[in-house]
C-alpha cells in the first residue's frame, strides 16, 4: 500500500494544470489496498451485483448533527440459510468492487457456512460521498471512529431490513480494513461475533521504518544478488544526478515526463521514491491470485524484478533498474514516468469527486496524516534504495496539501490517539483471527504472535499482502491452504 504524500500546488488559472497521483502511494495502489480478483469463470457475461443504498449518519458523535448520505453496499443471498450466519465486508481506502460477491475465499466460506453475504463501501471512498467535495473542511468526517459507527448502523438497519433479528455477524476486511474489520470486534461486540483481519495494521506508526527492512528481506529470498544489484543501480543514478549529461541520460533511460531540477530537492526525492515504488509494490502483491494491474494476463513476482536486476549482460546495474521502471509503466499503461513533486502535489489538492484524487489518493493521505503516518520512509539503514526520502519529506507532503500545522508533532498526537483508543499490537478482542504473510511489508505492524487462545495469529510463510483473501488456486503453497482451512474452521466455531 504506498502513497507517497503531496503538497499544496498553485491554482491554475490560465492554463490547464497538470497534475498527476501515484500509482502506488503510501503503500497504496491507485485503486486500493485490497484490488480485486479476476471474475469467477463461472460469471464471465453475466451482470455483477447491483449497487443498493441505504441512508447513513454523518456525524455519529454529535447528536445535534442531522445530516446524512447516502452509503452504497452489495448483497448476495446466494448460499444463504435460515438462521445461517451474515458476512459483512468492510470495504477499505478504495471503491467497493462487487466482483467481490462472487470471487474471493469469503465466498467459499459462505458456501460452507451457508452465509448471507454484505460488502458495504467506506465513506468519502468509490460512490459514497457523503459531501459536496473532499475539502479540508468536510474532510473531518473521514476517520476510522466514524467509519466503525457507519458498520454499526449498517447492521442494526440490515437486521430489521432483511429480517436477520437473532444471525451471527462475522467481520471481514484485509489492510485498513482488516484492522476495521479487529477494532470493529472490539468496539462492538454486541453486533459482531468474531472478525477475520487479515494484514491488519493494528499498530499506528509515525516513520514506518520496517516496510523497506521487510522489503529488502523478501527480494533477498527471491535472489541473494538482487538487493546489491538495486544499491548499485541507485549509487549510479546518484553519480548521474551530478551533471547535466548525467541527468539528460536519466530522464532518457526511466523515461521520465520531465527535466530533472537537481535543485529541487523535493522532486529529487520523489524520483527516489517513485523508482522504489515499483519494486515495493510487486512484494506487496508477490503471488496473491489478484489480476495484476493492466498487464494483460501477466503475473509480475518478486523473481520478475529479480531476474531483470540479475541478468548476466554487458547493460549496467542502473539500466536494468530502468528496466524494471520500464516495465512497470507497461503493465501501467504510462508513455512517461511522473515524479515531479508540484504536479503530484497539485494532483491531491483536488477536492472535486471528478478528480483523479477522487480515486483514494486524497482521502487515504489525510487519514495517514490525521490518524496513522505509516510512512514508508528511507530512514532505515540497510535499504538498497537511497535515503532520500527520509520522514521529512512526508510531513512536508501533509502540510503542502491539507495544512501547515501538519507538523510531526501534531501528526505524531493523532497517531497516539489512534494506539490509545484501539491497543496498537495489545488489542483486547475474542474471536478475532490475524493472518499475515512473510513476504508482506505490513506484517510489520500487525498481530503476528497469537494474543490468546481466542485471539489467534496465522503467519503465513511466502504469501504477501491479503493473500489469503483471494481465490483459492492449485499453485497456492501450502501453509496459504493451510491458512484457509484455519479460518474457515474459527468460522464454524464462532457461529456454533
Amino acid at each position: 500500500m504506498r502513497v507517497f504524500l503531496l503538497t499544496f500546488g498553485f491554482v491554475c488559472i490560465f492554463s490547464v494544470c497538470q497534475a498527476w497521483t501515484p500509482k502506488f502511494h503510501n503503500g497504496r495502489p491507485r485503486g486500493g489496498f485490497v484490488p480485486p480478483p479476476p471474475r469467477s469463470k463461472s460469471m464471465l457475461g453475466k451482470p455483477l451485483s447491483a449497487d443498493m443504498w441505504f441512508n447513513q449518519t454523518l456525524n455519529h458523535f454529535n447528536d445535534a448533527d442531522t445530516r446524512t448520505f447516502q452509503q452504497r453496499y452489495f448483497m448476495s443471498d446466494k448460499y444463504y440459510k435460515p438462521g445461517g450466519p451474515v458476512f459483512l465486508s468492510i470495504g477499505g481506502e478504495g471503491p467497493a468492487n462487487a466482483v467481490w460477491m462472487e470471487n474471493g475465499a469469503w465466498v467459499e466460506y459462505a458456501k460452507e457456512h451457508h452465509a448471507m453475504m454484505f460488502l458495504v463501501e467506506h465513506r468519502y471512498y468509490g460512490k459514497t460521498q457523503p459531501t459536496v467535495d473532499m475539502s479540508v473542511e468536510n474532510l473531518q468526517f473521514l476517520s476510522s471512529e466514524q467509519a466503525l459507527a457507519d458498520l454499526a448502523h449498517f447492521i442494526v438497519f440490515a437486521q430489521e431490513k432483511y429480517k436477520l433479528p437473532d444471525n451471527k455477524w462475522i467481520a471481514i476486511g484485509g489492510s485498513y480494513s482488516g484492522a476495521l474489520a479487529g477494532w470493529f470486534r472490539m468496539k462492538y461486540p454486541h453486533l459482531v461475533t468474531g472478525a477475520i483481519a487479515t494484514s491488519a495494521p493494528v499498530f499506528a506508526k509515525l516513520n514506518f521504518l520496517e516496510y523497506l527492512s521487510v522489503v529488502r528481506n523478501s527480494l533477498s529470498v527471491s535472489s541473494s544478488s538482487c538487493v546489491t544489484n538495486i544499491q548499485q543501480a541507485v549509487t549510479q543514478l546518484e553519480n548521474m544526478l551530478n551533471t547535466t549529461d548525467g541527468r539528460q541520460t536519466l530522464k532518457k533511460m526511466f523515461k521520465l515526463c520531465d527535466d530533472i531540477n537537481i535543485t529541487n530537492t523535493d522532486d529529487v526525492a520523489n524520483l527516489y521514491a517513485v523508482l522504489a515504488g515499483n519494486f515495493e509494490d510487486v512484494v506487496q502483491y508477490n503471488k496473491d491470485n489478484r489480476a495484476f494491474e493492466g498487464a494483460a494476463g501477466t503475473n509480475i513476482t518478486i523473481d520478475t524484478l529479480c531476474g531483470i536486476m540479475d541478468k548476466n549482460t554487458s547493460s549496467s546495474a542502473l539500466q536494468r533498474y530502468a528496466d524494471v521502471n520500464s516495465l512497470m509503466l507497461l503493465t501501467s499503461k504510462e508513455k512517461c514516468q511522473d515524479f515531479t513533486y508540484q504536479k503530484m502535489v497539485d494532483g491531491l489538492r483536488k477536492v472535486d469527486w471528478k478528480s483523479d484524487a477522487a480515486a483514494g489518493g486524497r482521502q487515504w493521505t489525510y487519514q495517514t496524516c490525521t490518524e496513522f503516518g505509516y510512512y514508508q520512509t528511507s530512514d532505515f539503514k540497510s535499504q538498497p534504495f537511497g535515503h532520500k526520502f527520509p520522514l521529512d519529506f512526508f510531513v512536508k507532503q501533509c502540510q503542502d496539501i491539507y495544512d501547515p500545522k501538519f507538523n510531526a508533532d501534531l501528526i505524531g498526537r493523532g497517531i497516539n490517539r489512534t494506539n490509545t483508543n484501539y491497543g496498537g499490537y495489545g488489542i483486547k478482542v475474542t474471536n478475532v483471527v490475524f493472518p499475515n504473510g512473510s513476504i508482506d511489508p505490513w506484517h510489520a505492524l500487525g498481530v503476528v504472535k497469537s494474543l490468546s487462545p481466542d485471539a489467534t495469529a496465522i503467519f503465513i510463510d511466502g504469501t504477501a499482502h491479503c493473500a489469503n483473501m483471494y481465490p483459492p488456486s492449485s499453485t497456492d503453497p501450502a501453509p496459504l491452504v493451510q491458512a484457509r482451512a484455519t479460518i474457515t474452521k474459527l468460522i464454524g466455531k464462532w457461529v456454533a
